[in-house]
């Protein structure tokens, strides 16, 4: 097993995976985008409904994205994608009103809309290809380790960037050059991985027969993915309030760094580092993730981080107005994050329908999309009413409340659904 891993290791387009994910996650603007909003007048409350309209996106054009993955050819659904993040990074530039945000987040959600799932599913490809099925776990693990990576550099980049240009908005220019540096990596991928055999392809409607015949067949893929829109649709709706609590605490006290520097370019530098302490972490937990299977299986393991996140939520909700206390709870929350994800994406590739892999894998995603909907705007109301304490409590009591429909057993567990 060991010796497969470091074939694996080596393996030219498995480096391309990672090299995907490392490009992907240079998203420059990421640890400034709450305060970068806020700063064009845009309230938590307007946050929220743009995280909710680019959500709507993502819900409306998740499946049939999939869909034309399976169909047409991933390698071109891929790069239309980068496409609409290109264009959308340069609407955000302009951003100085609420209206020109929105259609910055259009676009951003078609770009996830046409990206997700449809990559998982082709690392999947290559690996039964090669014959690696069983290293799931251990290959997914490393590659979004690789993303985290970038993320983490990405961090340390943006405080270089936003502190030489002459408006924060360039940052948004600057992850432009990633991204098309991703889009040419992606057309060098192999033919093989397009999936886009006419012999085997199927219409719309006869692909969705099959996959409700799967849901109902396999109790627990349904549970999976429930389970994994709540758990990644509450992280997602959370995970940027930590720059408006630090900009609170940090400017509210006069913490400094570096004192011939201003407060907003001490916070930027702050979250900048925050950012990249928290990546690095979030990738070492997503690099060793398939160990945490060696001790427990990975139905035990997914319901065990989700309670993990419940409970980490409302301690951070209590401990709000403490600076090193917010730190490690949204430490612990990436942790949590990025053990679950290689994990749950293991389970969910052993109770699917294995020729639809990027329409299920869209669909977990746009499950997670229905629950951002929801969430976002709801948390941003209760942040600008009542404080952000409350929202984060009354999200961690809401998931509580939710987790009989997430909880699943080694009981209803079927390897894989074969529907004809």
């Amino acid at each position: 097993m060991e010796n497969q891993q470091k074939i694996i290791l080596k393996d030219w387009q498995i480096k391309k995976f990672s090299a995907y994910g490392f490009l992907k996650d240079l998203k420059f603007f990421e640890p400034y985008l709450l305060i970068y909003l806020m700063g064009n007048n845009i309230t938590l409350l307007q946050i929220g409904i743009l995280f909710a309209i680019r959500e709507v996106i993502v819900n409306v054009f998740e499946i049939p994205s999939g869909f034309l993955a399976d169909y047409f050819g991933r390698k071109k659904e891929l790069s239309f994608s980068f496409l609409m993040y290109i264009v959308s990074f340069g609407f955000f530039y302009f951003s100085s009103t609420f209206w020109i945000a929105v259609v910055a987040m259009v676009f951003f959600g078609l770009g996830e809309a046409f990206r997700s799932g449809t990559h998982k599913a082709m690392i999947f490809t290559y690996l039964e290809q090669k014959g690696w099925a069983k290293q799931k776990t251990f290959v997914y693990g490393k590659t979004r380790s690789a993303s985290l990576i970038g993320a983490a550099l990405s961090a340390i980049l943006s405080v270089i960037i936003i502190l030489n240009v002459p408006n924060n908005g360039y940052i948004f220019l600057a992850s432009i050059i990633p991204y098309i540096l991703d889009f040419v990596l992606i057309m060098s991928y192999p033919k093989s991985l397009d999936n886009s055999d006419k012999e085997k392809r199927i219409t719309f409607k006869q692909m969705i027969q099959k996959l409700i015949k799967a849901f109902k067949v396999n109790k627990n893929l349904r549970h999976i993915l429930i389970g994994e829109g709540f758990f990644e649709g509450a992280i997602s709706s959370i995970k940027d309030f930590i720059q408006p609590i630090l900009e609170i605490i940090i400017i509210g006290s006069g913490m400094v760094l570096i004192s011939t520097m201003s407060s907003e370019d001490n916070l930027n530098i702050i979250l900048g580092i925050t950012y990249m302490f928290l990546n690095i972490f979030g990738s070492v937990a997503s690099r060793n993730s398939y160990r945490l299977k060696k001790y427990q299986t990975g139905i035990f393991l997914t319901n065990f981080l989700y309670f993990s996140l419940v409970v980490v939520l409302a301690v951070l909700g209590l401990l709000i107005e403490y600076y090193y206390a917010v730190i490690i709870c949204y430490l612990i929350i990436y942790l949590t994050q990025n053990f679950r994800k290689p994990i749950f994406i293991d389970e969910l590739d052993e109770n699917m329908p294995k020729d639809e892999r990027a329409t299920v894998l869209s669909i977990a995603s746009q499950m997670k999309s229905l629950f951002i909907i929801v969430l976002a705007p709801l948390i941003g109301l209760v942040s600008d009413t009542y404080g952000i304490k409350y929202a984060l409590i009354g999200l961690a009591i809401l998931l509580l409340i939710f987790s009989p429909f997430v909880w699943y057993s080694s009981k209803n567990n079927a390897k894989e659904v074969e529907v004809k």
